[in-house]
């Protein structure tokens, strides 16, 4: 099982971007599901995540501009991103806590990142 994500891309300072990730194999359940970026030099940071009962949690440089949202008949996380600034530059990461099986562990998974860049 990965995570597939997508919607990244270039924009203009003020600009939004919507990005989406889904598992692309077979999972029993999906708990938390969040966002993380890592900019050039600087280490990963959580951007927002999201329960499976809709509580939502941000990282106070993204409050008010980005949006976490699921769908969990789908499995899918989306990050609705507007009024991007430079400094939201980085490469973004989708993370799942995922339940294979009825009888397995959860475990986090990781996508492949998708790149987003704001230019100013």
């Amino acid at each position: 099982v990965r995570l597939v994500e997508s919607g990244g891309g270039s924009v203009q300072a003020g600009g939004s971007l919507r990005l989406s990730c889904a598992p692309s194999g077979t999972i029993f359940s999906v708990n938390t599901m969040s966002w993380y970026r890592q900019a050039p030099g600087k280490q990963r940071e959580l951007v927002a995540d999201i329960n499976r009962g809709g509580s939502t949690n941000y990282a106070d440089s993204v409050k008010g501009r980005f949006t976490i949202s699921r769908d969990n008949a789908k499995n899918t996380v989306y990050l609705q991103m507007n009024n991007l600034k430079s400094e939201d530059t980085a490469v973004y990461y989708c993370n799942a806590r995922c339940r294979l099986r009825w009888y397995g562990n959860e475990d986090d998974y990781w996508g492949q990142g998708t790149q987003v860049t704001v230019s100013s």
